[in-house]
């Protein structure tokens, strides 16, 4: 049987970036540490759109059952701003909320800002698609996918990337291995 590599769509939901009016940085971050932590090749499907709640709709719809995507992960639209309605989308093309992801990005970015209460990032099940909304900032963006380390690079508080790849077995995703010197993925031992 050949074997199947994990296809990720990646959406920056941004009305400047959209439009030209600034680079946008969340994909090409995102990008380069998916190619630092994942062990096998990936493909991925990239989109830069604006914050309208239809377009986030249908590009969501048109990367998991369109183009199959496994994972999707948006940046951007998720604070409490008139235009952010990236979770609003979210959440009505989802069969099955996955609050646990939102509830850890949140934990994690405490510990760096008080404002991280206003982040609605939400994560939801379409199909056999893990669709999670994760911060706009670059840096926020690898905070809440490793976790909170220590100085001496000890884990504090997990990631939520631990919990992909079992979440993804679990829905009929590809398997996939993260490295461990970078983001240990859990699942558990089998008896």
């Amino acid at each position: 049987m050949e074997e199947r590599f994990i296809k990720i769509g990646l959406i920056s939901i941004s009305d400047r970036a959209s439009s030209g009016e600034y680079e946008d940085e969340g994909l090409p971050n995102l990008k380069n540490w998916l190619a630092k932590v994942l062990i096998k090749p990936f493909n991925l499907e990239e989109e830069i759109i604006p914050d309208e709640i239809e377009v986030i709709k249908k590009t969501l719809i048109t990367l998991s059952d369109e183009k199959k995507c496994d994972l999707i992960l948006t940046t951007g639209g998720t604070g409490p701003a008139k235009r952010d309605v990236t979770p609003e989308a979210t959440l009505s093309v989802g069969d099955k909320e996955m609050p646990g992801f939102g509830e850890q990005m949140r934990q994690i970015s405490l510990n760096f800002v008080p404002t991280a209460i206003l982040s609605r990032q939400v994560a939801v099940i379409r199909n056999t698609a893990l669709i999670i909304n994760l911060p706009g900032q670059p840096k926020a963006i690898v905070e809440t996918l490793e976790g909170l380390k220590d100085a001496k690079g000890s884990l504090i508080v997990p990631g939520i990337f631990a919990a992909v790849p079992y979440c993804l077995d679990l829905i009929g995703g590809p398997y996939i291995e993260t490295k461990e010197t970078i983001l240990k993925s859990f699942r558990p031992k089998k008896k």
